[in-house]
């Protein structure tokens, strides 16, 4: 009886550490964190006003009244910091976005983050200089030479991107041969340290309200983008002096002013 009673305990410890080790074999490693969308609006304006096209009549620091016809510019290397320290950022081929004031949808640059709750925000306004240089199929969405840049943001092979591109009418410009009164700014450059209109961003989420990325919810960075810093800030600048600057060394003074023209406003959650 004692032997049987001996063998039956060994047997159950036999099938436990079977079982034991069983689980352990199948324990299935855990699942890497999973992205939820989010969202940075690019609320342009001009001071206090809505940017209207084409209608709207602003005033800018040197005092010259002016409308705008074209505003667009390029966002990328998108990234997102936790009061941790932790960053997340966004896989470069799915970090260029081309903000269009005449195309409402493209206000929103939409991406996806782990979950969590960020308190700042930081990205490009620009190109950077890698992808300038890329092969031409990695080079694909909004930033695709081939496909006719109908928008009009790439100079060619040789100079790149345009970063920024603002355009319109005013009385300080002078006339050209159609009579009009127009100003143009095509603001790019890249890859000299003296000519280099590349502008990284830093945006601090906490006083406007930090973003919450959450399952089943897109929080909402909206940002004020504000156009009246173009004309002021390290330069004021003149649209009757600068009526049209290009491939200038005087865009860096308007790069340098257009770095300072976004902040927080609120966070939608």
């Amino acid at each position: 009886m004692k032997r049987i009673t001996t063998f039956s305990t060994f047997a159950l410890l036999t099938m436990l550490s079977f079982a034991s080790c069983k689980k352990d074999n199948d324990t299935i490693p855990p699942a890497s964190d999973e992205l939820v969308p989010l969202s940075i609006e690019f609320d342009n304006i001009v001071g206090g006003q809505n940017l209207q096209l084409n209608t709207g009549s602003y005033k800018n620091a040197a005092g010259e009244f002016f409308s705008v016809n074209i505003l667009q510019y390029f966002i990328s290397n998108i990234s997102l910091k936790k009061a941790d320290g932790t960053v997340y950022t966004i896989p470069q081929d799915s970090s260029y976005f081309l903000i269009r004031e005449s195309d409402p949808a493209t206000r929103f640059a939409k991406v996806k983050v782990p979950e969590g709750e960020y308190t700042s925000l930081t990205f490009v306004l620009g190109v950077d200089s890698l992808r300038h240089t890329m092969d031409l199929s990695q080079r694909k969405g909004v930033l695709d030479p081939a496909g006719g840049m109908e928008d009009g943001m790439y100079w060619g092979w040789t100079m790149g991107y345009i970063f920024f591109k603002l355009e319109g009418t005013s009385p300080s410009a002078p006339v050209d041969p159609a009579g009009i009164r127009k100003f143009r700014y095509h603001i790019g450059g890249y890859g000299s340290p003296s000519f280099n209109n590349i502008k990284t961003i830093t945006i601090d989420l906490n006083a406007g309200g930090i973003a919450k990325a959450r399952k089943g919810r897109e929080a909402n960075i909206h940002l004020m983008v504000d156009i009246s810093k173009f004309f002021t800030g390290t330069e004021t600048i003149s649209i009757e002096q600068w009526p049209m600057v290009m491939l200038h060394e005087y865009s860096i003074k308007m790069a340098d002013n257009y770095a300072s023209m976004f902040r927080h406003d609120h966070t939608e959650n």
